[in-house]
């Protein structure tokens, strides 16, 4: 079995766009999915503006005994699920069951799923509360539903690791691939736009307050006064290469290098750990750094984290020596979604030969950043790094190469 581990399939739910392509034709000009907050009335918080996903209506996409179990979250993913699938040209009703699994990763469970059966708890009594609670607000639930959905009993998990997990559930889709598992579908979908949630994420101190969408999120700029909120992300399937071949399916490209670390405690005196990640996942990859075409930034758009990243950019690249681009900032941060989301950015980059803008922002110089900002630049990508950085430390990069370099 060939070690290489490929992505056949790509569901995405994004703010700016339902569907893989629909998504893409938004991103790839600049197209943003970022306003003000509708699901509930943010006035009384001070952050009211977030990537949210408009249009979507669960019951045209899945069955009516899956809504009373089901969060918003768990919805999104399952019809992502259906999406990369059917882009693979995977059935799975004709695979053996044990051949398939899931890992997802996810930030913060069913959190608008909670809050309606606290409501009820607190304003109706226990009888009152939903069975489906015991699991429809947890971290795995995604993984579960999608693995009932469609018979998948194979290895099969969640990963949870705030804002890096969507990397690192696919790095451990990769190991199970790489084990034995013929496909996994892996990846990432957050959608935590509830009062409930809204509080929570408030609490980070990274939330921007600007009350204007075309400049409230600006990674890399002087400006810079945190990220916005989103909901939404991206699912892929994964199998091995010479299979996936061999079925001819439609190969996007490589998941060719990963690392993980994790930063030491603040004020401790020793130095972030993003650049260690970034030169393991070069090293897994067996790529040189003049090799990556492009990165895809976290782009926290906080000035001390901005400049963290920017130097580890610097110091494995050399100041202006690979373009970086921060698509996130046309749906907002989607937490465990938004590397996921990269991710499939990337290689939907790949197949164009272009780099989608990091829209809105003028670029602090002193970053020393080649950062694509106003339209997409068109060049070759063959290979991208993309970066995800969690609340509190965790750091993770993963390396894709085109389909091109497996030829």
């Amino acid at each position: 079995m060939s070690a290489s581990v490929v992505v056949t399939g790509l569901g995405v739910v994004a703010p700016n766009g339902l569907g893989a392509q629909d998504y893409w034709s938004a991103t790839r000009v600049g197209k943003s999915g970022i306003g003000r907050l509708s699901r509930f009335d943010p006035a009384q918080y001070p952050s009211k503006l977030a990537g949210e996903i408009h249009g979507f209506t669960a019951e045209d996409h899945l069955p009516n005994r899956l809504m009373p179990q089901t969060d918003r979250m768990t919805r999104l993913a399952l019809v992502a699920a259906d999406w990369a699938l059917e882009d693979a040209g995977v059935r799975p009703a004709e695979r053996p069951a044990f051949d398939m699994g899931v890992v997802t990763s996810s930030a913060s469970g069913g959190f608008e799923f909670g809050q309606r059966e606290l409501e009820r708890l607190w304003g109706q009594g226990s009888e009152y509360v939903s069975a489906y609670q015991s699991f429809a607000w947890f971290y795995a639930v995604n993984s579960g539903q999608i693995s009932i959905r469609h018979g998948m009993k194979g290895p099969s998990g969640v990963v949870v690791s705030d804002q890096a997990g969507g990397l690192d559930s696919v790095a451990q889709a990769r190991r199970q691939v790489r084990k034995g598992t013929p496909l996994i579908v892996t990846g990432a979908v957050d959608a935590s736009l509830c009062p409930w949630g809204w509080v929570a994420q408030q609490t980070s101190g990274r939330l921007s307050t600007g009350e204007d969408p075309e400049t409230a999120y600006l990674p890399f700029d002087r400006r810079a006064a945190g990220h916005v909120p989103g909901e939404g992300g991206a699912l892929l399937v994964l199998e091995g290469e010479d299979a996936a071949r061999a079925r001819g399916a439609k190969v996007y490209g490589e998941i060719a290098g990963y690392g993980a670390t994790f930063d030491p405690k603040p004020g401790s005196g020793r130095p972030p750990a993003l650049r260690k990640a970034v030169e393991l996942a070069l090293a897994d990859a067996g790529v040189d750094a003049r090799d990556v075409d492009a990165v895809f930034a976290d782009g926290a758009a906080v000035p001390e984290l901005d400049r963290i990243e920017a130097e580890a950019v610097n110091d494995v690249f050399g100041p202006g020596r690979v373009p970086v681009t921060v698509p996130k900032t046309m749906t907002g941060s989607l937490y465990s979604g938004a590397g996921a989301l990269d991710l499939a950015t990337a290689l939907l980059a790949m197949q164009e030969g272009l780099i989608p803008p990091t829209t809105n922002t003028e670029p602090d110089q002193d970053y020393g950043l080649d950062l694509v900002v106003g339209q997409l630049r068109t060049t070759e990508v063959r290979t991208a790094l993309v970066l995800a950085r969690g609340h509190r430390g965790f750091n993770s990069a993963l390396v894709v190469r085109s389909a091109d370099r497996l030829r």
